[in-house]
């Protein structure tokens, strides 16, 4: 009686020893929330610099799209080191004027009007690069979170497996079972240790990769709470693509066809080249006024294949308009049947579910140390309760990963970006 009783005190002592090794230790350090990381990215991230470099190339063309062409100086000598009277400079003539191209048909407001889509299309491609940064960023925080919650979870089943394996040792040494129960016990110990290790270097990665994304080093605790919430997405969001920045983006895509096509028919029109000078005369010593006027003719190029090709590249582009519709429609949709699958996966897991595990493995644990039940039913009750952690682990890295996925299909475009139906 004695020996049971002891038996018993030593199993509660190692117990709460057990629980106090495992259970996480209060911080007083801010964690490192989400809107933290997301800062951090924006301010480093070379993506973003790359679209801000993107809008100022976009308009620093549009001023050069605006620009006239350039006066040409011309100077010319004839009637120079020739023959017979022509010797020498004697006879020269010499004629100093300038030149200058005029557009027409339209082509300096064309390329204009080319340009201002490109500026269109660069700023929507900043929007898009700060839409993708902040799901990267997103989805790489969950990871990390979810990289510290398999490591507590694995720190907690490693104390269970060696307080089971004390247990089994001791049951062994009083004759209450066979030797089999302490190696099984022994195995799974060891087993445990090893997962610690393997989700310590987990986290270890899940961290330095959180790092490198948003520039600089993490070393605070980060938000577990933020993770375990699994809120609603509030309203029902319509599986719609109108106003996302994938169909901006497509839009703008499409308004720099339409204006390319405008601009390959101003090019039709030939220009005008008037010239103007004066011509002085070397052996009388007279200056004459010299004019002229240079039209190209177009016998070669007549600009027909550049109007086909630019109308062609139009019609793929409102093809692809159409399509990427439909493609963010079923994104969407898709995006939408996700989150709420992975949010009823997570609450179960979190809740319901893991109370029921934890509640099994804490009466097998008992019933086990009392001599009620056989090691197979408390293996089977602590690998139930492994399982149901690491499904809502799962979960919840499922829930927030297609919620990031949701925003990133369902980003809004600004306003002052072409659209409409082609």
């Amino acid at each position: 009686m004695s020996r049971t009783l002891a038996a018993l005190l030593a199993a509660t002592v190692c117990a709460g020893t057990a629980v106090a090794q495992t259970a996480p230790v209060a911080s007083t350090e801010a964690p490192f929330t989400l809107d933290d990381a997301l800062a951090s990215a924006r301010a480093k991230s070379p993506g973003v610099e790359a679209a801000d470099a993107g809008v100022r190339a976009s308009t620093a063309g549009r001023t050069v799209a605006g620009l006239r062409p350039n006066p040409s100086f011309e100077g010319q000598a004839e009637n120079v080191a020739g023959t017979g009277p022509y010797r020498g400079l004697s006879g020269s003539e010499t004629t100093v004027g300038f030149s200058l191209p005029i557009e027409m048909g339209g082509k300096r407001s064309a390329r204009v009007a080319v340009a201002d889509t490109r500026i269109g299309r660069a700023k929507l491609g900043a929007f898009v690069a700060l839409a993708d940064l902040e799901q990267q960023v997103t989805e790489t925080y969950v990871e990390a979170v979810g990289a510290e919650r398999r490591l507590l979870v694995a720190r907690e089943q490693a104390a269970i497996a060696t307080e089971g394996l004390r247990v089994a040792r001791d049951r062994v040494m009083v004759g209450a079972t066979s030797p089999i129960d302490q190696q099984r016990a022994d195995v799974i110990s060891i087993n445990a240790n090893v997962a610690v290790e393997r989700a310590q270097r987990s986290l270890a990665v899940a961290r330095e990769n959180l790092s490198r994304v948003i520039g600089r080093p993490v070393t605070a605790p980060l938000d577990t709470v933020w993770f375990d919430r699994v809120a609603g997405i509030g309203p029902t969001v319509a599986p719609s693509a109108e106003g996302t920045l994938a169909l901006a983006i497509a839009a703008a895509d499409l308004a720099t066809a339409e204006a390319q096509v405008r601009l390959a028919r101003a090019n039709r029109v030939p220009d005008v080249t008037l010239s103007a000078g004066a011509r002085r005369l070397q052996s009388t010593r007279d200056t004459a006024a010299v004019v002229g006027v240079s039209i190209p003719i177009p016998l070669f190029n007549n600009g027909r294949a550049a109007i086909g090709q630019a109308t062609a590249e139009r019609d793929q582009f409102a093809a692809q308009f159409r399509l990427a519709r439909l493609d963010a429609d079923r994104a969407i949709a898709s995006a939408l049947a996700d989150v709420a699958n992975a949010a009823a996966t997570a609450r179960a897991a979190n809740g319901p579910a893991l109370a029921a595990a934890q509640e099994a493995a804490r009466i097998a644990r008992l019933g086990y140390g009392q001599g009620k039940f056989d090691q197979i039913e408390l293996l089977d009750a602590e690998r139930t309760l492994s399982e149901t952690r690491a499904a809502a682990t799962d979960a919840l890295i499922a829930f927030h990963t297609a919620t990031a996925r949701l925003r990133r299909l369902t980003s809004a475009a600004p306003s002052a970006t072409p659209s409409g139906d082609y």
